[in-house]
């Protein structure tokens, strides 16, 4: 039963109880409430769309009563009633214990929206929005997320441990390898002190040495050696050991101590550079005189007048050294030569014209290629030459790589950028 006020402005108790305050379309709290001519309330939106596009015979949705015209006022006493109860319901559900409260609807969020993945009242469960809605109780959902999340976490905590055990082992191996690597430095180290302490006290016996034959007559001190057509003034060979590496004991100790820093350097021979008459290893490693002229393309890169080859590999800069097994050949000549040296008519041993060797000349007789060229000492025949190069320092030194011990260091030169590259000479 219920009564309502004249005019049908004011507000009904219905049986409904809970849901006194429940707009009949939309099932939800009302919004802007407002009564027709029955005394029917709605909400203003829920009419305006149940009444759109009609012109007369206005129809309630709740008892079907029909007005002619459409009539629509605001039902304030309602309004005011429905502030009130959310107000009365927030006090009360801080009493009761804190709930927390829909912001719509005042009611408890006991239930949730799988859906949505939002906590619900029993309002909005029956409301459109949710009606379609897969929804259970709250306390169960919880669980659920409470199940996820342990899950999660146990996974987390898995891949954590493994990356853990990975980063462990990481740091094992890289400090095993720092200490190899301290172990090899030490080990150089040593090594390189071990040499120079052996060429310090080298150069200390050549000191006493070169004392004791300065101290000698002049008659002694220097001698004459006739060389067939040509007469050359010869020094007694110890003062050559620290000479002919270029001026005076210093170049011959700097020479001694760049040898001891470098490591060989692994050249091959260019074959594209080759004169027709020199045949190269199939390795590329060694060459030798053929008996015939080779067939060969007349590219830009090959000498032609003079038997000659380059290495394959080019320096710009650092230092580098190789080593040349001459063995028992004659008639070679073993340096280095600027990519620019000349390959298409006579060419000119001698730095001016971008070569620095040494040479066999003739049986038995070796020289530098200076200008004019240099003889080396009747005492050497070297079996194997290692080839030095300082391209900071445009430096070329021989050296004896069986004794260690140097033949001639040329003055230092400037390469200005240009590539140097090994060149070996056959006659």
């Amino acid at each position: 039963m219920g009564t309502e006020p004249a005019g049908g402005a004011g507000v009904g108790i219905s049986e409904q109880g809970n849901f006194l305050r429940l707009c009949p379309i939309c099932g939800e709290y009302f919004k802007d409430p407002v009564v027709i001519d029955c005394g029917h309330s709605f909400c203003h939106v829920c009419i305006s769309q149940c009444w759109e596009g009609l012109d007369t015979s206005f129809s309630c949705p709740q008892c079907r009563e029909t007005a002619e015209q459409r009539n629509l006022r605001p039902n304030r006493p309602l309004a005011n009633v429905l502030e009130l109860a959310k107000r009365l319901s927030l006090q009360v559900m801080k009493v009761a214990g804190g709930e927390r409260v829909c912001e719509d609807h005042r009611e408890p969020l006991k239930l949730f929206c799988e859906e949505d993945q939002d906590p619900i009242c029993v309002v909005c469960d029956r409301s459109r929005a949710h009606r379609a809605h897969t929804v259970v109780p709250i306390e169960e959902a919880a669980q659920e997320y409470k199940i996820q999340t342990q899950t999660e976490r146990q996974k987390i905590v898995s891949e954590f441990q493994q990356l853990r055990k990975f980063l462990e082992e990481q740091e094992q191996c890289l400090l095993a390898q720092l200490a190899n690597l301290e172990k090899e430095i030490v080990k150089i180290q040593n090594e390189n002190v071990t040499k120079l302490s052996e060429g310090i006290s080298c150069l200390s016996d050549l000191i006493s040495e070169m004392e004791g034959t300065c101290q000698k007559p002049a008659s002694e001190f220097l001698c004459f050696v006739d060389w067939g057509d040509a007469v050359c003034l010869m020094l007694p060979v110890p003062v050559l050991s620290s000479l002919w590496a270029g001026k005076g004991l210093s170049s011959a100790s700097n020479a001694l101590i760049h040898s001891l820093s470098l490591s060989l350097a692994n050249v091959t021979l260019d074959p594209d550079t080759a004169h027709p008459e020199l045949v190269l290893s199939e390795d590329r490693k060694s060459v030798r005189w053929g008996d015939t002229w080779q067939d060969l393309p007349d590219n830009p890169e090959r000498f032609d007048s003079d038997p000659c080859v380059l290495g394959y590999e080019g320096f710009t800069s650092g230092r580098h050294s190789w080593e040349v097994e001459v063995g028992d050949g004659l008639f070679w000549a073993v340096g280095v030569a600027r990519e620019s040296v000349k390959r298409k008519e006579g060419v000119s041993y001698n730095p001016e014209s971008g070569i620095w060797a040494v040479e066999q000349c003739w049986w038995g007789q070796y020289q530098a290629l200076t200008s004019p060229v240099t003889p080396l000492p009747l005492s050497w025949v070297p079996r194997r030459i290692r080839v030095s190069l300082d391209y900071e320092w445009g430096q070329v030194t021989f050296f004896d790589a069986d004794n260690e011990t140097p033949i001639f260091t040329f003055p230092p030169a400037s390469f200005n950028g240009e590539r140097i590259r090994p060149w070996l000479s056959l006659g």
